[in-house]
């Protein structure tokens, strides 16, 4: 088992497996975007946040400064997460996935929470 340790003036929440997951494609999509930014180092905020035509509405933002006061952080497929604590109990078990289209590509979250969601798959009631 191989530990990497880092010294920091900020406390970091611990990166947790499996709360959220990122598919393979939209994995490389989130570096490939990262890259070009040059904020490979960088990760992605995930969140929810009132709105839409359901009640809620998903976000994804790159997040440079890391965790913030009570963020969770999660890791998958390479992608660092960040979600904020009222966030977190909507996106238990979410899985964020980039889908590309005849018409285009763009970003999906699939969550097994939300009980109802609207047409364009944006927003969500729980």
């Amino acid at each position: 088992m191989q530990t990497d340790t880092q010294t920091s003036s900020t406390p970091v929440a611990p990166v947790l497996p499996g709360f959220i997951t990122v598919t393979e494609a939209a994995a490389s999509k989130i570096k490939e975007l990262l890259s070009e930014e040059g904020k490979a180092d960088s990760g992605l905020r995930v969140f929810v946040q009132g709105g839409g035509c359901s009640g809620f509405q998903y976000g994804l933002m790159i997040e440079e400064s890391g965790a913030g006061v009570g963020d969770q952080s999660f890791e998958s497929n390479g992608v660092k997460l960040f979600v904020d604590p009222v966030s977190i109990s909507y996106l238990k078990g979410a899985e964020v996935d980039f889908v590309d289209t005849i018409t285009g590509g763009g970003f999906t979250i699939k969550n097994p929470n939300a009980s109802s969601t609207c047409g364009c798959g944006q927003s969500f009631n729980a």
